[in-house]
């Protein structure tokens, strides 16, 4: 039986020719090693798509906002969250509010995940060159409006009226049709890792260290009346999730880790990035040594082979998805409920009361 307090989990994944964000394009790091820009998905992303495939209900965040009546402007503030673990997504995401006249509380996730990124730098990366896309609507002009301005220094000069517009049109043989151009954007492709931690420790776990506060005192007497019960783990006195709560998160939250997937760059582009495969053990570096990228000494020009060694100390998931791009690799169809199932086992067998 793993009496780790974590559990470390690395996933493979294909990208093809996919899109991970949609905010001024493509997001990259540039590895020094092998001078390439890498397409990446940031934890933060992996983390709000995990919480996203729960299918509980979320808390509700308030957004606030500043009337500058001199200026004429909204100014957007910090957002608040409710700061309250009954909801799934607060209890495994996290949370933090602080400002004036506020009592500053914050959680840590329990769940620290990495970014999504190349299997090795040659294994992945941004397509080239890049590509200009469109927002066409040319097919109903009689549904759309186009609007002209005189051009005014830095502002916006008055609008041409109808007359106007026709006369500059036919004068400088124009048209201008309902259609925008989007410049140089890009798109990843590749083999793409992810890794996860799991603390177990602080999983269902709340503290109720007053330095240090994680709670409102009326959250926590709110969490108190729901059942949660007193107790102790590695950082002190806390508050724990009650087990039929727990039982109801488990699977879902297992779930959710094997079969999350990016949704904000649908409108643009689908790729379902399916799963090659899955390494769950209790030791991070054997996780790294399980799925890795080598670089092959016998071409001439620098390349690299994907590598699933099965000889780590780790439970492997491997789906038949892995033969299309791994010399040698053999897989299972039901290879992630497996997964999803050994998630389940590993949860539900720490010992959160008696911590």
């Amino acid at each position: 039986m793993n009496t780790s307090p974590f559990i470390y989990l690395r996933g493979l994944r294909h990208v093809s020719h996919s899109v991970f964000a949609v905010n001024e394009g493509q997001k990259f790091y540039f590895d020094p090693q092998f001078g390439r820009r890498m397409a990446y998905s940031s934890g933060q992303q992996v983390k709000r798509a995990i919480m996203e495939g729960l299918n509980m209900p979320f808390a509700a965040i308030t957004f606030n906002w500043e009337i500058d009546k001199k200026e004429n402007k909204a100014n957007q503030k910090e957002p608040h969250s409710p700061c309250d673990p009954t909801y799934a997504d607060q209890l495994l995401g996290g949370y933090m509010k602080a400002g004036a006249n506020i009592m500053a509380v914050k959680r840590r996730s329990p769940l620290s995940i990495s970014a999504m990124r190349p299997l090795h730098p040659l294994l992945g990366g941004i397509a080239s060159p890049t590509e200009n896309i469109t927002f066409d609507r040319t097919q109903h002009t009689g549904n759309h409006k186009v609007k002209v301005f005189w051009t005014k220094g830095k502002e916006r000069g008055d609008e041409l009226s109808t007359g106007e517009l026709e006369e500059w049109l036919e004068s400088n043989q124009r048209s201008l049709p309902n259609r925008a151009f989007i410049m140089d954007q890009t798109r990843a492709s590749g083999l793409f890792v992810y890794d996860m931690a799991i603390d177990l420790r602080t999983l269902f776990s709340v503290s109720t260290n007053k330095f240090e506060p994680e709670l409102y005192p009326e959250i926590e007497a709110k969490l108190r009346d729901n059942g949660w019960k007193e107790g102790k783990n590695a950082f002190g006195n806390c508050l724990i999730c009650p087990k039929e709560k727990r039982e109801e998160i488990i699977p879902a939250l297992a779930k959710a880790i094997i079969n999350w997937r990016i949704s904000t760059n649908q409108s643009r582009t689908y790729d379902p990035m399916a799963t090659v495969a899955i390494v769950i053990s209790d030791n991070a570096n054997q996780v790294a040594y399980a799925i890795r990228g080598d670089l092959r000494e016998d071409t001439e020009r620098a390349q690299a082979v994907p590598v699933i060694d099965t000889t780590a100390k780790a439970d492997f998931f491997v789906t038949p998805l892995a033969a299309s791009y791994i010399v040698g690799a053999t897989g299972n169809a039901d290879a992630l409920e497996k997964a999803e199932n050994k998630l389940i086992q590993l949860m539900s067998a720490f010992k959160y009361e008696s911590n």
